[in-house]
């Protein structure tokens, strides 16, 4: 698992070095959908580690945000090039590069790189999470009053921001502070440094989780969809944190919201 992770890790940081290079000048953006942008600097940025990772691993498929899947072998590199590309646009120096492996729905290996930082965060299934070659576990911190927690607004779906605000307002006054930086895979990185308690989001694609998920996981973390299983991938939505957090964040938000019921809003947006 080694040799993977390695081409992961070589992989995240050949799009970090794309972003450093377009980081503060005006890119081309074009809107994918209302507030979903991309940018010249994604594109490019997903070109190079489709490229290196085609080389590397001819045996593998790729799915990557922006220019969907290549290939149809069990084994997938899942790539977001660029996530926060909000952020990135607008000058504000938070957004990261995503690659997992992926084989079914195990993530095999994962590379979070947040290029403006030079901070790589790794794991590899059963071997532990590390932030710049340094061993990392999520905090301890034992319980939703105190917490430090982190989030992601569904912009993509106007019709669960009642859900969201109505569990946003019960947690709010136990948590010490909630933070809404834009990268979720950068969230879930910090989940597993230690530095966030507890995460929750609605509606992520694969390239958003699967490096994030692993890495909280083997930092002895725990991240589960709404109803507690592990299927995150069907309809991305996300509770992660540390064992108690979670535990207690996931109470929470199953008084509001269940995965049939955000499916349901999710059949109705689209209707």
């Amino acid at each position: 698992m080694s040799t993977e992770l390695a081409w992961a890790a070589t992989a995240a940081q050949i799009g970090g070095e794309v972003l450093r290079r377009f980081f503060g000048k005006v890119p081309n953006v074009d809107e994918k959908a209302r507030n979903d942008f991309v940018s010249t600097a994604d594109r490019e940025s997903e070109a190079a580690i489709c490229a290196y990772l085609a080389r590397m691993t001819p045996q593998c498929a790729f799915l990557g945000e922006e220019g969907g899947r290549l290939g149809t072998q069990q084994r997938c590199w899942v790539v977001d090039p660029l996530d926060g590309t909000t952020n990135f646009v607008r000058g504000f120096p938070h957004f990261a590069v995503s690659v997992a492996l992926m084989e079914g729905a195990e993530v095999l290996v994962g590379a979070v790189y947040d290029p403006m930082r030079d901070e790589l965060f790794t794991a590899a299934r059963g071997l532990g999470a590390f932030r710049n070659g340094t061993r990392v576990r999520v905090s301890r911190h034992g319980t939703l009053e105190g917490s430090f927690l982190t989030t992601g607004f569904p912009f993509r779906m106007g019709k669960v921001l009642p859900i969201y605000l109505a569990i946003f307002s019960e947690v709010f006054p136990h948590a010490a502070a909630i933070r809404r930086p834009g990268a979720a895979s950068l969230d879930l990185a910090h989940i597993a440094c230690g530095i966030f308690d507890g995460f929750f989001e609605f509606f992520l694609s694969p390239w958003d989780l699967a490096a994030g998920v692993l890495l909280v996981r083997e930092a002895a973390g725990v991240v589960t969809n709404l109803d507690g299983g592990e299927d995150l991938w069907t309809q991305g939505n996300v509770v992660a944190g540390n064992p108690q957090v979670h535990a207690a964040l996931l109470t929470v938000v199953q008084r509001h919201t269940s995965e049939a019921a955000l499916a349901k809003a999710r059949r109705s947006e689209h209707d």
